[in-house]
C-alpha cells in the first residue's frame, strides 16, 4: 500500500466532468479519479470548513461512525476494472477490524472529514498513475492556484 496525499477537487474542462487528484506521499505519481458533481461539491465543502445548516451525507456518516465508536483505520483505493475505481474503508471496533466497499468519492470524502489517510494499491497506481514532466509540473501549481480560488457552487450541475 502506498500513501497518497489529496491535492484537491477541480472540473476537467471542456467536459465539466469533476475529479479527484490524489498524489504519492512519498514520490512523484499523481492519480486522477473522475467522480461525481455531489461528491465533488461534499468533498470541496469539507476542504474549505463550509458548515451546512443541516448534515450532508458524508457528514452523517461521519456522526455516526463517532456515535458507535468505530475508528476509520484508512481509506484503499483497492482496484481498477475496466476504468472503474474501487475503494474500500477499512474500520475497526470492539478490537474487530471490518472492510467495507465503497466507491473512491464517498471514501475520500468520509477521510477528509475525519482526517483518515488514503493509501492505493501499488497495481492501481502502475495502471493509472501518472508522473509529471517539469513542464507538467506547473500546471499542477496552476491547478492548485485554482483550488485556492474554487468555491462548491462550481460544481453545481448546469443540466
Amino acid at each position: 500500500m502506498i500513501e497518497l496525499s489529496l491535492v484537491g477537487v477541480r472540473v476537467e474542462l471542456p467536459s465539466n466532468q469533476p475529479i479527484v487528484l490524489l498524489k504519492e506521499a512519498s514520490g512523484d505519481r499523481y492519480l486522477p479519479i473522475w467522480i461525481g458533481a455531489d461528491v465533488a461539491t461534499a468533498i470541496a465543502f469539507a476542504l474549505q470548513g463550509i458548515q451546512t445548516p443541516r448534515p450532508m451525507t458524508h457528514d452523517l456518516l461521519r456522526d455516526i461512525l463517532t456515535g458507535t465508536n468505530v475508528e476509520v483505520e484508512r481509506i484503499i483505493i483497492s482496484e481498477l476494472v475496466d476504468q472503474t475505481f474501487f475503494a474500500v474503508i477499512r474500520m475497526v471496533a470492539n478490537g474487530r477490524t471490518t472492510e467495507v466497499s465503497s466507491r473512491p468519492s464517498d471514501a475520500i470524502a468520509l477521510a477528509v472529514r475525519i482526517n483518515a489517510p488514503i493509501y492505493a494499491g501499488e497495481e492501481v497506481l502502475e495502471q493509472a498513475g501518472i508522473e509529471l514532466r517539469d513542464e507538467e509540473e506547473s500546471e499542477v501549481e496552476r491547478f492548485r492556484a485554482f483550488l485556492d480560488q474554487v468555491t462548491p457552487e462550481d460544481f453545481a450541475s448546469g443540466a
